[in-house]
């Protein structure tokens, strides 16, 4: 189990760049280090091909931590987000390490992701309305190159009633049998589709800190 901070209390509705910008201003929110959840991923995924010079594109990168980690073990990344106060300090951090990214500030709806143009496409903790999902999964298809990786990890929508933390509202999330069948239609291979469980430190109301969980998912499909 893996185990991390930042993840607030659930929200029911989706948070626009200035939600971002307001939250991202009150301080580092995330770890520096990647999420766990993408890393092991990641990981396997090196293990059949090397990351050198290899493009990864980092969907809604907020501060960074995933773009970083990615440029530090080789990958050519683009960073992009809807937040410049998020991507303002994800380049930040990466100039403080001597690690270069190509950061964008675009919203998602609009950007052109091109079309297997990227080896890696990395979608973490990006969550869509129902309407804009599909859609958006399919250009994210479309844009992963012969023989790149799509992997996705966010918040199961089982979360609401077992979990801790993330959207409150079931129509933000999926399960790893939608994701299968989406990027399946989407004409990509999936390899894993799974719930992973995410221990969470919590305040008590006496002020004692608690352990809960959080349940999230990940999804991993390639194009051959």
């Amino acid at each position: 189990m893996a185990a991390e901070s930042g993840h607030k209390v659930g929200r029911s509705s989706v948070m626009t760049a200035t939600d971002w910008d307001g939250r991202y201003g009150e301080g580092r929110q995330w770890s520096v280090e990647p999420n766990h959840f993408f890393a092991d991923a990641v990981a396997d995924v090196e293990k059949t091909s090397d990351a050198s010079g290899r493009k990864a594109l980092d969907l809604a990168c907020g501060e960074g931590r995933n773009a970083v980690w990615l440029a530090e073990r080789g990958w050519n990344v683009t960073a992009v987000d809807f937040s410049s106060v998020g991507v303002e300090r994800g380049r930040a951090g990466a100039v403080e390490r001597g690690i270069v990214v190509d950061w964008l500030v675009a919203d998602l709806e609009t950007w052109d992701l091109g079309t297997r143009a990227w080896d890696l496409v990395a979608h973490v903790y990006l969550h869509w309305g129902p309407d804009q999902r599909l859609p958006f999964l399919k250009r994210c298809a479309a844009a992963v190159a012969d023989g790149g990786v799509f992997v996705v990890v966010g918040h199961d929508r089982s979360n609401i009633d077992h979990g801790h933390g993330g959207p409150q509202n079931p129509e933000l999330l999926t399960t790893p049998d939608e994701q299968r069948e989406l990027l399946t239609v989407a004409g990509l291979d999936v390899i894993r589709a799974e719930l992973v469980y995410r221990d969470v430190s919590i305040q008590a109301g006496d002020g004692s800190e608690k352990q809960v969980q959080a349940i999230d998912h990940v999804v991993v499909a390639r194009r051959r």
